[in-house]
């Protein structure tokens, strides 16, 4: 074998190895990141949800029970979702949806939705995202307020037109140069409000205490 083609081969091995020890290095911090990450967005779905409820609820020693729920059409997963039913005295006084918008710009957006007893919107959050900084990030309520805009907002049916961005028809405003973030949002909180009015009974009678 010629010196250069020898040289060839050798750095042919050497990049392979070098890509080889890449990979792994990225599959050894995925492995032992992942479930700090998962732990943080656990304790962030916690702290969020007071901020979801009415003020008044929130001040109030209110009893939580839960249910899981695995439905990619309307909770945008299929991973289990948490729903919690916030309860007073024993009666149901609002309900917490943990939800995804998939399809967000730069991946999956994670949000807790609150609903209110008459099926209006009490709060929403985002809990995680990956979106741009400077665009995508104003979902968070510490970039803008735009989020508020979901708050005592109502379904009048399935097919409502108002649920949408105006870029799209709606009511809903976007963001100057990224209409995809606001989108994804916007779809999310709808499908909970439809899965809720298809389900509302099934949660009062199957949570449990979480």
């Amino acid at each position: 074998m010629s010196s250069k083609r020898y040289s060839m081969t050798k750095n042919a091995g050497m990049l392979a190895l070098f890509a080889f020890g890449c990979t792994l290095l990225v599959v050894i911090v995925n492995y032992f990141t992942a479930p700090r990450i998962e732990e943080q967005v656990a304790k962030q779905l916690l702290r969020s949800t007071n901020e979801v409820l009415s003020q008044k609820l929130a001040s109030k020693d209110y009893q939580q029970r839960c249910y899981q729920e695995t439905n990619q059409q309307f909770l945008g997963s299929d991973k289990a979702q948490t729903i919690r039913l916030i309860s007073v005295d024993g009666q149901v006084k609002a309900f917490v949806y943990q939800t995804t918008a998939p399809d967000g710009y730069s991946g999956a957006i994670r949000l807790l939705v609150g609903v209110n007893e008459d099926g209006s919107v009490s709060g929403v959050r985002v809990v995680q995202h990956n979106e741009t900084p400077g665009l995508g990030d104003k979902v968070e309520t510490r970039k803008s307020d735009w989020i508020y805009q979901f708050d005592q907002q109502k379904l009048l049916e399935e097919k409502d037109p108002r649920w949408a961005v105006k870029k799209d028809g709606g009511q809903f405003d976007a963001f100057t140069g990224a209409t995809i973030t606001p989108r994804a949002v916007v779809k999310a909180v709808k499908n909970v409000l439809i899965y809720h009015s298809n389900n509302q009974q099934i949660l009062r009678q199957s949570a449990v205490d979480c």
